[in-house]
């Protein structure tokens, strides 16, 4: 007979084990929501709690701490239990923070003011920050940040601020976004490319700037839908190409518009002086033509009107002072052009003339002023007696003296006595005068050569043998430098 086995017990056990355990598993994520949002204590559940914000003033490295203290971090009550803090608003403007932004941003879904510009950022918006229900302005401005528009922030409810300017974002701006209730679009200074939509007017922004971008197409004539809530919009610097709409007329708030330096053509619509608010005007840098209209010019707060670089051709006298401007202006006292002494010019004054430049070379004094010719020298004998003295009668003539030794000749310098064994070559002078010097001063500025040995009976000195010197000679007629060629050298 078989035994029965006896299930009951074992079912029993079964179903109390099963109960506990969904029992343990629901109450751990019933707990969960509130450590998410408070973001302590829940290292057992993120170990990589510690770089859930990659910000350097944001590091969680320590779970238990009480991050409320924590730089740029401030916490409020939650919304829906006021009995645990949690994070409601990152400020870390003008960090100089630099790193990308993880996705578990996300996780800070009581968050409703996120701040970060003017720092480093670099990559993608994360998608995790769609997540932040209660997201009320999104700063993200002068960073790195890149891609295409975040189109994460169509999916924030309660979202009015948006400042995206002065990154380096692309590509087309979905046409949704004029469509959400923002109070303020800030979008310029990116690398945004595409024709603004028909809905743009749907937007009830107070604020809207798109310049510094490559926007083109149309100004749409949905701006004037704007007339509840627009006071500034500025477009400038793009590529828009068309007539400025004459809805522009109905913007009775609008205190700013700025579409400078764009391809607008055509003429500036009357309806401009039905904008009583409009406190600063900017169209230069356009292709406008025709003329300015009259009412523009009597607008009661206008202060800054530029049309500089259009086709104006004409502006009314409204436009250059006002009529009560001109009358106290006319009401003065003429003006006397004398009083500013401006027609009694004094002597010019004669600035002394300029010194000359100095010479490239300055020759040597002997060569600047020649001396006076040397006295003849060729009459070896006394002069005749003079005819005033008796003459010699019945007396013998006057011994003839000796005959005096032989000067060096004028015409190019004697030669050096025999020597056994030739002297070094005498180097000539760096630089050479401005011009040739005439043939009876070489001996002058030669070195001097020691003079022959007087001998009257001595017939000249034979012809010199063969030379030494095998090298060029310099000329000596017509030379270029005051120094007579080197010396002759002998054996």
């Amino acid at each position: 007979m078989k035994k029965k086995i006896h299930i009951l017990p074992f079912f029993a056990s079964f179903t109390l084990i099963c109960l506990f355990h969904f029992t343990n598993v629901s109450l751990t994520y019933s707990l969960r929501p509130q450590k998410q949002r408070k973001l302590l204590g829940y290292k057992e559940k993120f170990p990589s709690v510690e770089d859930l914000v990659n910000l350097p003033s944001l590091t969680f490295q320590n779970p238990d701490s009480e991050v409320c203290n924590y730089t740029g971090v401030f916490c409020w009550s939650a919304p829906d239990n006021s009995f645990i803090q949690t994070i409601s608003r990152i400020d870390l403007n003008n960090g100089d923070i630099a790193g990308n932004l993880v996705e578990e941003l996300g996780l800070l879904t009581d968050m409703s003011f996120f701040h970060i510009n003017s720092n480093r950022f670099c990559g993608r918006v994360p998608k995790g920050l769609k997540k932040l229900k209660l997201l009320y302005e999104l700063d993200l401005s002068n960073n790195r940040l890149a891609g295409r528009f975040p189109s994460l922030v169509l999916d924030l409810p309660e979202l009015k601020y948006l400042d995206l300017r002065f990154n380096e974002f692309k590509g087309k701006v979905p046409r949704e976004l004029f469509d959400k209730n923002l109070d303020a679009i800030f979008i310029n200074n990116n690398k945004f490319a595409f024709e603004l939509p028909e809905n743009f007017g749907n937007s009830l922004v107070s604020v809207i700037v798109l310049a510094n971008n490559k926007f083109h197409g149309c100004l749409p004539a949905s701006l004037g839908n704007m007339l509840k809530t627009l006071n500034e919009v500025i477009l400038a610097n793009n590529g828009l190409h068309s007539c400025l709409p004459k809805e522009i007329g109905l913007l009775k708030n609008l205190k700013v518009f700025d579409a400078s330096y764009n391809k607008m053509v055509g003429g500036l619509p009357d309806a401009i002086g039905e904008m009583k608010s409009l406190d600063h005007l900017d169209v230069s840098h356009n292709m406008f033509s025709g003329t300015i209209p009259h009412r523009l010019c009597l607008l009661p707060n206008l202060q800054n009107f530029s049309f500089a670089y259009n086709f104006i051709t004409g502006e009314t006298p409204e436009c250059l002072r006002s009529h009560l401007q001109c009358k106290m202006f006319l009401s003065k006292p003429k003006v006397d052009c004398k009083a500013f002494n401006c027609h009694n010019p004094s002597p010019p004054s004669v600035s002394p003339p300029l010194p000359p430049p100095p010479p490239l070379y300055s020759p040597p004094l002997p060569l600047l002023s020649p001396p006076p010719p040397p006295p003849l020298v060729y009459s070896p004998h006394p002069p005749t007696p003079s005819s005033s003295h008796p003459p010699p009668v019945y007396s013998p003539p006057p011994p003839l003296p000796s005959p005096s030794p032989l000067p060096p000749t004028i015409h190019s310098p004697p030669s050096p006595p025999p020597s056994p064994h030739p002297p070094p070559p005498f180097p000539s002078p760096p630089l050479p005068p401005p011009w040739p010097p005439p043939s009876h001063l070489l001996p002058l500025l030669s070195p001097p050569s020691p003079p022959p040995t007087p001998s009257p009976s001595r017939p000249p000195p034979p012809p010199p043998p063969t030379l030494v010197y095998n090298g060029p000679f310099p000329p000596i007629i017509g030379a270029p430098y005051a120094s007579p060629p080197p010396p002759q050298f002998y054996y």
